[in-house]
């Protein structure tokens, strides 16, 4: 050996030597636990399949991080239907679970995961407990995110913590930057203790018969009150949602009705909106909804302060763009400038990989 490769050799190894030995990462999960990975994780089991849509608003191609996912609160088919355009290799993604919480541990370890999602309503379940207890025996990472169960405290944080453990720090730092921007527009105007707050009522998958389903804490009831409302049904359910009655809602007679619908509410004869709904499709279900016997009779209708939205709203970050539209809802003139239409459109060429159609939210005529 010449002293000049000698000496190369060994340079080399002092500079190995001062390397770190893997690109670790670490985080801290919804729960306060740490998540250590080798390197940021690239072969995803997810405990709720819409969460997809998450993982996109950091990577141009979650597709092809994700070999798993529980089919339990999957993607809704017109979203689903999107991602298999652009990404035809998602039809390879096996499913590890099809019920509400099921997963099959089995499933989870055989696909040699370097990642398991799950969510803070799994760890509320014994049995998912179990699950969990089993994956992390068998070597597997399992990080806790959040964005359903206490959307506004814990999205932007679950966010990044996915940020963080995937790769996709600067994207996820720059969708909270715009959630930050646009929350703070909202609360700064709000922060006058003298302006008045209108009594809500959420009617949550929303149908003629049956009423009602409503919200009491959490999920909506947040967004409400964020966006200046007063929730009546926070004090006449007791947890995060409940029922009352047609009559309770008539006596209560709230100066905004809002309801919730989606595709999966035609079945019932309820309010249809969202992915894969047209503008008149969505209309013409609500007018239906609001002609039923009682709902007519609301204050709110015959002033044309009732409004349907999406539900599906309730279980990711882009919730933003309808606390938006819930504020001007309630304060029209406080938030003249606000356009929740705009903030969806500049969310989807910013972050998302996939465009949605659809219709998102609707209004009563006076």
């Amino acid at each position: 050996m010449t002293w000049a490769r000698g000496g190369i050799l060994a340079l080399a190894a002092t500079l190995a030597a001062a390397l770190p030995l893997a690109a670790e990462v670490r985080a801290l999960d919804i729960l306060g636990r740490e998540v250590v990975l080798p390197a940021p994780a690239s072969r995803i089991v997810l405990g709720e399949g819409r969460h997809m849509a998450v993982l996109g608003l950091m990577h141009d191609d979650p597709v092809a991080k994700v070999v798993g996912w529980r089919l339990d609160k999957a993607m809704d088919p017109p979203t689903l239907q999107a991602y298999r355009a652009k990404f035809p290799q998602i039809g390879a993604i096996k499913p590890v679970g099809s019920g509400n919480r099921d997963l099959s541990v089995e499933a989870v370890i055989a696909l040699d995961p370097d990642l398991l999602v799950l969510s803070l309503m799994d760890a509320k379940d014994p049995g998912m407990e179990q699950a969990r207890s089993q994956v992390e025996a068998a070597g597997i990472p399992v990080v806790y995110v959040d964005f359903f169960s206490h959307p506004q405290e814990n999205s932007l944080p679950s966010l990044q913590i996915l940020g963080a453990l995937t790769g996709g720090e600067a994207k996820a730092a720059e969708f909270a930057a715009l959630y930050t921007e646009r929350l703070e527009r909202i609360t700064s105007r709000l922060s006058d203790p003298s302006i008045t707050r209108p009594d809500v009522f959420f009617h949550v998958h929303a149908a003629p018969k049956g009423c009602c389903s409503t919200v009491g804490q959490g999920v909506f009831h947040d967004f409400i009150t964020t966006a200046g409302g007063h929730n009546i049904g926070n004090t006449a359910v007791g947890g995060v949602l409940g029922n009352v009655s047609l009559e309770f809602l008539l006596g209560a007679d709230p100066d905004i009705y809002v309801a919730t619908g989606g595709a999966h509410m035609a079945a019932r004869g309820g309010l249809v909106l969202g992915s894969g709904i047209t503008p008149g499709e969505a209309e013409l279900s609500f007018a239906a909804l609001l002609k039923a016997p009682g709902f007519s009779a609301l204050s709110a209708v015959e002033s044309g302060r009732a409004a349907g939205v999406w539900h599906l709203f309730n279980d990711s970050p882009v919730h933003i763009a309808l606390i938006e539209y819930l504020a001007k809802l309630f304060h029209p003139d406080l938030f003249a400038d606000v356009d929740p239409e705009a903030t969806l459109r500049e969310i989807e060429a910013r972050f998302s990989p996939v465009t949605v159609p659809g219709t998102w939210w609707v209004r009563a005529h006076d």
